[in-house]
């Protein structure tokens, strides 16, 4: 298959941004977004995904985390379709439930070509150290349309607003690992149109 991994590179007047993942990685991760929770956030996903991933974010957070959380989600959406190149032999879809305390989060996955969020969460606080939880939706809505996939989370519990924000990172990196494992059974994509 060749190897699955991909570095962006991507500069505006808001952020500069630089991004590699390999999706056949062990979970290594390198993160500085300059926002300590959403590091924190990202490093799960790797962790829990399995994937090797470099971030690197100089964005305009004296301004707000706005830009650097969503052109970070982007990029993170760009470097993964590159990754997965034409997706020939990939199970495409993939789902799970993780439990975070009180925190009890669906994610399903389908790297289809078409973009798609749906997305049902609330967040009791507003910030998480200086992560505005409102960008929780933002970023998942940018990986969904830079990556082309079909998207959903929800909330099935939860009240700690901590634990249910991690606990949809972990979510969306254990669906997204299924989504992109090998199958030896397919030859081609698992698509009835031939191409996703």
């Amino acid at each position: 298959m060749g190897e699955r991994k991909a570095e962006i590179k991507r500069k505006t007047n808001e952020t500069d941004i630089c991004i590699s993942i390999d999706i056949e990685g062990t979970g290594k991760a390198e993160v500085s977004t300059g926002i300590g929770f959403f590091d924190h956030m990202l490093i799960s996903f790797a962790r829990h995904g399995m994937f090797d991933l470099v971030v690197s974010c100089k964005g305009d957070i004296n301004v707000d985390c706005h830009h650097t959380i969503e052109d970070v989600g982007i990029v993170l959406g760009q470097a993964i379709a590159e990754a997965l190149k034409d997706k020939v032999g990939i199970t495409r879809y993939g789902s799970t439930i993780i439990p975070m305390d009180d925190a009890l989060i669906m994610c399903a996955v389908d790297l289809c070509g078409r973009p798609y969020l749906g997305f049902d969460g609330s967040f009791a606080s507003e910030r998480v150290g200086y992560f505005d939880t409102e960008m929780v939706r933002e970023f998942f809505y940018a990986i969904s349309y830079s990556a082309m996939m079909n998207l959903h989370i929800r909330q099935l519990s939860g009240d700690n607003t901590h634990h249910i924000i991690e606990a949809m990172f972990k979510a969306f990196a254990r669906a997204l690992d299924a989504a992109t494992t090998l199958d030896p059974r397919i030859n081609d994509v698992l698509s009835t149109k031939g191409s996703i």
